[in-house]
């Protein structure tokens, strides 16, 4: 359990950072003290997280939702994270633009898995790559999910 509050006060630091401390405070109402304890790794604050209200207050105004990115990770969900301009944009299409982009997505992602297995051995580089393409068709299958949803509803 320590690792887990370790991995989750590391992730609220980066997010106060991302925010400033100046900001973070206005935002929070918090103190610069008070924000720092929820962070620390002093054994005496092993226990202090911060609210889940005042994670989301900064992550509407962070670069990058840090604290729920963390969280996620623990349970081993994938997130996509995409600005609402972007994801408009994506979603702007209907069914058949999302099956043509899954189709493409997909052999994308086969194309990186065939060219990562020619020696047998899957690199972290080569992970990630297809950890990128996963991504990209777990998008590609959450657009045509809300296309058809609306044409269905």
């Amino acid at each position: 359990m320590a690792d887990i509050g370790t991995y989750l006060k590391k992730h609220t630091e980066a997010l106060v950072k991302d925010v400033g401390i100046e900001a973070a405070c206005q935002i929070t109402g918090k103190s610069k003290a008070t924000l720092g304890r929820y962070y620390s790794d002093n054994a005496e604050h092993a226990d202090r997280f911060m609210p889940v209200d005042a994670v989301a207050k900064l992550e509407a105004a962070a670069s990058f939702p840090h604290v729920t990115s963390g969280l996620a990770d623990l349970k081993n969900i994938t997130l996509s994270y995409c600005e609402a301009s972007a994801a408009s944009e994506a979603r702007s299409g209907g069914v058949n633009a999302d099956v043509i982009a899954l189709s493409q997505r997909f052999a994308t992602l086969m194309s990186e898995y065939q060219e990562a297995m020619a020696d047998g051995i899957i690199t972290i580089n080569e992970a990630k790559r297809l950890l990128r393409e996963t991504v990209m068709l777990q998008q590609v299958l959450l657009d045509m999910k809300l296309h058809l949803e609306e044409e269905s509803g």
